[in-house]
């Protein structure tokens, strides 16, 4: 049975949401570049995995992961949400997000481990590579007999690269349960719509013949994603790598930026910034 999240916590998580919403645009509208739709799209589930579901300690972080939950972030150009989570959960000071893409900056348009940013545990931004890496720390885990989970999260663009799908056979093949993917279903990439540039069929159908287990949410559905990802959890150890499809709009929040590629690396104007954080409310303070 799930837990009664509207009060307080499920109100807790949603102003979080909105802050990183928040941050996510000021960010990207002071470095002048960036990609806001994804970031925004991805908010609510970054807020629940590393404020609800996520096993961390943000005060000792140790890339290794030893002895904790691990997250690997294969579609790293959604950093400034990944950055603002981690920031406001604990990892580094909040007042460091102003900093994105700036010269001598450790938030770098895309996470990078060179920065020694504290919870950033592989370079990502190059599509495709994310859920290898997350098998074998998964794999390594094992090993280990560290019976904590890792986590991976991709674009759907992303699964146009083959390294996913040799990846999604290797993870079924080697029963390597104690993984949960979940793929950020938008429906859109840089170019286009992801049907119009490669179509991606039935996902489900498809994760299914590479024999995961494949679970379905709506990503701005807060007590969903909840429930979601502690059904996955509840179904880990069982010879099974676990996939969530999770349907978001590119843009969530942001009017003008929803339904359409166009923001995918596009930075908002300070015209466009004001308008856009007047429909996102100040919840726990600005940067």
């Amino acid at each position: 049975m799930r837990k009664n999240y509207f009060m307080p916590e499920y109100d807790n998580l949603k102003k979080i949401a909105s802050q990183v919403r928040r941050d996510i645009i000021r960010m990207v509208n002071g470095a002048s570049s960036g990609h806001p739709g994804g970031s925004l799209g991805c908010a609510d589930f970054l807020v629940v995995l590393y404020f609800e579901i996520l096993k961390h300690n943000p005060q000792n972080f140790n890339i290794d992961g030893v002895d904790e939950d691990i997250f690997i972030l294969s579609n790293g150009h959604i950093s400034p949400a990944f950055y603002s989570v981690l920031a406001r959960s604990g990892y580094f000071d909040i007042s460091e997000l102003g900093s994105l893409r700036k010269i001598n900056s450790r938030l770098q348009g895309h996470p990078s481990i060179h920065e020694h940013l504290p919870g950033i545990r592989i370079a990502s931004g190059s599509l495709g590579q994310g859920l290898s890496v997350a098998i074998g720390a998964a794999l390594s885990k094992k090993l280990n007999n560290d019976k904590n989970l890792v986590y991976c999260l991709m674009g759907d663009g992303e699964l146009d690269e083959g390294q996913v799908w040799e990846a999604a056979m290797y993870a079924a093949a080697n029963k390597v349960d104690n993984l949960i993917a979940t793929v950020d279903y938008n429906r859109k990439q840089i170019d286009g719509p992801t049907d119009e540039v490669l179509f991606l069929g039935d996902l489900k159908a498809k994760w299914e013949a590479f024999d995961w287990m494949v679970l379905e949410m709506d990503g701005h559905n807060i007590p969903e994603i909840i429930d979601t990802l502690n059904f996955a959890k509840e179904n880990t150890g069982f010879k099974k790598p676990i996939v969530i499809i999770m349907k978001t709009e590119m843009g969530y929040g942001v009017d003008f930026m929803m339904g359409t590629h166009k923001w995918h690396g596009v930075a908002p104007d300070d015209e466009q910034t004001k308008i856009a954080l007047e429909q996102l409310e100040e919840t726990i303070g600005d940067y």
